[in-house]
């Protein structure tokens, strides 16, 4: 089971937030996704020590309504975003670096548009948004977005969606089924329900261009609800940015592709202070 141990709690925003915390240097802060069983402790799993190793002080926490963190009462991406840069603020994390993983390479952009003082950016997964493609591809995401809307808690469920999450199905371990399906009950599971609720905000599309952030677009070519095309389509939008596109890999490409992802992060954000 799951506990909290290695982390600590801040209040942000009137909000209990949990949040792991390691190193010295360089800040970087790590932003999780919002699929079923999200949480800094699992989404980063294998990456923390890493970025630790490298130099760099690294912050991931919970998401409102995710994980040990509070729910809301504002379930809205303004609300989401707000509540990440005042966790910034509350540890002064001026000029730090966002790493994002799907949902929260969303939150990663709009943060960094609404303050130039953020340092580099890697978007992983972006898919919520990457335009959307060709018909086939828009379809794939229209699909895989009503999986995860109407996703029911349950073990086999749980591991039915991790099996579409990972590509390497020898990742998809009775412990990560396990992790992942407690963070998606009780409470988490209220807030994914009244997430449902919430209409998405207006497409980022046309602001991508005003990114001063130097940027890392980060996709795994087997990732089943988000076609390569639209890794491609995303960059373009995206001034002063570079593109790896990992093989073997779906939606967490932090995980199916752990080792490389971590060396690939590491150089791009090392490089900064060159």
């Amino acid at each position: 089971m799951l506990t909290p141990e290695r982390g600590h709690y801040v209040e942000v925003l009137g909000l209990r937030t949990f949040y792991l915390q390691a190193g010295a240097g360089q800040p970087v802060v790590l932003l999780h996704g919002s699929s079923p069983g999200a949480c800094s402790l699992i989404h980063w799993k294998h990456n923390l020590d890493a970025l630790v190793e490298a130099g760099f002080a690294v912050y991931a926490y919970d998401q409102p309504g995710f994980g040990y963190s509070d729910n809301p009462t504002d379930y809205s991406m303004d609300a989401t975003v707000a509540h990440a840069r005042a966790f910034m603020a509350a540890f002064n994390l001026t000029g730090c670096h966002l790493v994002g993983s799907s949902l929260g390479s969303e939150i990663a952009a709009r943060v960094a548009l609404a303050d130039p003082g953020v340092g580099r950016l890697v978007l992983a997964a972006a898919s919520t948004i990457a335009p959307l493609g060709s018909p086939a591809s828009a379809e794939r995401a229209q699909h895989h977005g009503r999986e995860l809307r109407e996703f029911v808690p349950g073990l086999e469920n749980m591991r039915r969606l991790s099996l579409g999450t990972l590509y390497n199905p020898a990742l998809v371990t009775q412990e990560l089924v396990q992790a992942r399906h407690e963070m998606s009950i009780g409470k988490n599971y209220e807030a994914q329900t009244r997430r449902r609720e919430v209409p998405r905000p207006p497409p980022i599309h046309d602001a991508l261009g005003e990114l001063r952030s130097k940027t890392l677009v980060v996709w795994g070519k087997n990732d089943r609800g988000a076609m390569p095309e639209r890794a491609l389509l995303l960059f373009d939008l995206i001034p002063d940015a570079e593109l790896h596109l990992f093989d073997q890999a779906a939606h967490w490409v932090q995980w199916d592709q752990a080792h490389r992802f971590n060396r690939v992060v590491v150089d791009f954000l090392s490089d900064a202070g060159r």
